[in-house]
């Protein structure tokens, strides 16, 4: 330790102390309840370090960790498992970022009203009269043509997509997409994507 830690130290224990003998002193006449309170703030304050120590392990847990590239001879996108049981992937679609569930039971990628919007597509000026067949039933859907669309280093021209006139809380990204990719694998709790 060098004199700037011990000083430190020192001085930690001398304050230490001193709180210790003013609260002896002053909880003379209500002990037992001074020490219930101080175990009660004690423990507190242990919750809090221990909380704040391992948020980010709190946070991967509830939220998931984002998917990130990997490079080995190829690169390829690994996305890791959430707690719903979903792959969740942000693609930039005309420069704007959509957060996509994976869904390899969608034909094609699906785009809500509000991704539509973000993506730079004005769900006012389609004409929705596609159907598809979901959990829910059936919903009108309108096709679009997505000019740009990436995925980290993989790039796409002209995407295809269709546009749900329906409730759709998160966008789609099927097989259509999904094909475009020469390897899919699903191992260990993640899902790995490489061209």
């Amino acid at each position: 330790m060098d004199h700037f830690s011990v000083g430190h130290l020192i001085y930690l224990v001398v304050l230490t102390a001193m709180v210790l003998f003013w609260f002896f002193s002053d909880a003379r006449q209500s002990l037992g309840k001074s020490l219930q309170h101080a175990v009660a703030w004690g423990l507190i304050f242990l919750g809090v370090i221990a909380a704040v120590s391992m948020w980010d392990g709190i946070k991967a847990a509830l939220v998931g960790e984002p998917q990130r590239i990997v490079y080995a001879d190829t690169p390829a996108i690994e996305i890791p498992l959430r707690s719903d049981g979903h792959y969740y992937l942000t693609a930039e679609l005309n420069g704007s970022l959509i957060d996509f569930v994976v869904d390899t039971g969608a034909t094609s990628i699906v785009l809500n009203q509000s991704d539509a919007k973000r993506a730079g597509i004005d769900p006012a000026d389609l004409r929705f009269n596609g159907r598809a067949r979901t959990a829910n039933g059936t919903v009108a859907t309108a096709t679009v043509v997505i000019d740009d669309f990436a995925v980290g280093p993989f790039r796409d021209k002209n995407v295809v997509a269709q546009v749900n006139q329906g409730e759709l809380d998160v966008s789609l990204l099927g097989m259509t997409y999904l094909s475009k990719y020469g390897e899919i694998v699903i191992s260990g709790g993640k899902m790995i994507l490489s061209r």
